[in-house]
């Protein structure tokens, strides 16, 4: 019910893994311990992030971009262009970039991942493409003009394409354009068959998408950001594609990346996760924003079970270095909470440094052990029956109103756990009721904790009553299987 989906960075890990085997790997030649990793991890989707053919012109802005340098030289002290790719989601073409292994070596190792039972997800990017995809100069009526007047007013809102005629670069109306993209018209009935038919080159080759800035492409969104420019949209785009790819592949899993409080909406239109961004923001806010992190966790059912809820991914700062000492008790809630839980490569190593998408090195870091162990028995512990469809509720901490202290409570008919959080830099005794616990016999609680010291001893078991001894930053889950008492 609840996938667990490892993202990775194809071209690094690829890269990465020609080291440590002293031969080059591609997609049709990965050893088989990484299958052997991915089974024992539990994970039900591998996201191969950037296996598409690279854009040219994304290279080369990347290559001489100052701010990304900087960011490149966190990692190397040295940078060579060598080191230096296109980003991922400036996409030129819906190929397999063939420096991975091309398209029969995806088709060969999607089908060793699902010999694992394990499926493969892929990158849509909706939104734009890259300024030398395909479709150009063919067919500039996909992408978004722009006047000579509105050029000469804003240099930096278009690319001149052919003489003197411009379209817009690919743009999230609050950010700076991205400058390698050229953004869609989705008011030109073209564009959504192009587009579809991207969606069914896609499904051909992997089990599940992720569909980047999902929202995007929203008829609200987009009429709002470009109907001055391109005209009005007409017809949702999302509803009809994904009916149209799931007719084609039964099963097939789509995943947006969303942010703005449209999740319902996407969902409703056909989505079957959705990014959960303030789920993320409120986890990892310092401090803990427990009040608002409560509150989004009691939201609908409906909501909730397609949401996909993740502490770091390649957008976003690593958990180890963002979250910090909360990181472990960040990895448990994340992990018994309900919804799609995404992680990221590296994650469970506690890596501290986010990757640029457009760099091919990677920085050596010092691996977190007992880190990895605790994501592990998570990873566990997320595919049992009552994290896979267990309800969820609010839980009453007594005395614990004014502190970081977070719990909720997850439950099918005969199983319960719960799950409690300190984000204080001080331990706190709790103590919580729940008539859950009536008739309950106290050698039946099993208790998981991100702590280094076994604590069953701490708690204590009256009645419908818990109290448990919290250490700083520590999480843990009281689990049990109700039973009379004789």
């Amino acid at each position: 019910m609840f996938p667990l989906v490892y993202e990775i960075n194809t071209r690094i890990w690829l890269l990465k893994l020609s080291r440590k085997y002293n031969r080059t790997i591609t997609l049709g030649n990965i050893p088989e311990e990484e299958f052997t990793f991915f089974s024992s991890c539990c994970f039900d989707l591998v996201w191969l992030m950037g296996v598409w053919q690279p854009s040219q012109y994304s290279k080369a802005i990347a290559t001489a971009h100052q701010g990304l340098r900087s960011s490149f030289l966190e990692h190397t002290a040295l940078v060579q262009p060598a080191d230096i790719a296109a980003s991922p989601y400036s996409i030129p073409s819906y190929t397999v970039n063939e420096a991975l292994g091309g398209e029969q070596e995806l088709i060969l190792f999607r089908q060793k991942l699902n010999a694992c039972g394990i499926k493969l997800m892929l990158d849509f990017v909706p939104n734009h493409l890259a300024l030398d995809n395909e479709w150009l100069p063919e067919h500039p009526e996909f992408f978004i003009p722009v006047s000579s007047e509105e050029q000469s007013q804003d240099p930096e809102s278009g690319f001149e394409y052919t003489r003197g005629k411009y379209l817009a670069y690919g743009k999230d109306p609050y950010f700076a354009p991205w400058t390698d993209t050229l953004q869609l018209n989705y008011a030109e009935k073209g564009t959504h068959k192009m587009m579809t038919e991207n969606l069914f080159r896609i499904s051909a080759l992997c089990d599940a998408v992720r569909c980047d800035v999902a929202m995007l492409i929203l008829k609200s969104v987009f009429n709002t950001t470009w109907s001055n420019l391109g005209g009005p949209m007409q017809e949702e785009f999302w509803p009809r594609a994904i009916a149209s790819v799931k007719h084609r592949h039964p099963g097939f899993l789509f995943l947006a990346e969303s942010y703005w409080n449209k999740e319902w909406e996407l969902q409703q239109q056909g989505f079957d996760f959705t990014y959960d961004k303030p789920f993320y923001d409120y986890l990892s806010s310092a401090p803990v924003n427990v009040e608002k992190l409560t509150g989004h966790m009691m939201a609908q059912w409906e909501y909730q079970k397609h949401l996909c809820r993740f502490i770091e991914n390649h957008d976003e700062p690593r958990a180890a270095e963002n979250i910090g000492l909360n990181n472990k008790a960040a990895a448990l809630v994340l992990l018994t909470a309900p919804g799609m839980h995404l992680v990221h490569q590296d994650q469970m190593e506690g890596y501290r440094l986010k990757i640029p998408v457009q760099l091919l090195k990677q920085a050596p870091e010092p691996e977190d052990g007992e880190l990895e162990k605790l994501y592990k028995t998570l990873f566990r512990l997320q595919k049992s029956q009552l994290f896979q469809n267990g309800q969820i509720e609010k839980l009453d901490l007594n005395g614990v109103s004014n502190s970081h202290c977070f719990g909720f409570h997850r439950f099918t008919e005969d199983e319960h756990a719960y799950v409690l959080a300190n984000f204080n830099a001080t331990g706190i005794a709790i103590e919580f009721y729940h008539p859950s616990l009536d008739l309950v016999a106290v050698d039946t609680l099993e208790l998981l904790t991100t702590a280094s010291d076994n604590k069953n001893d701490d708690i204590e078991f009256t009645e419908n009553a818990i109290q448990v001894s919290l250490a700083p930053h520590e999480g843990i889950v009281i689990t049990f299987r109700k039973r009379a008492v004789k």
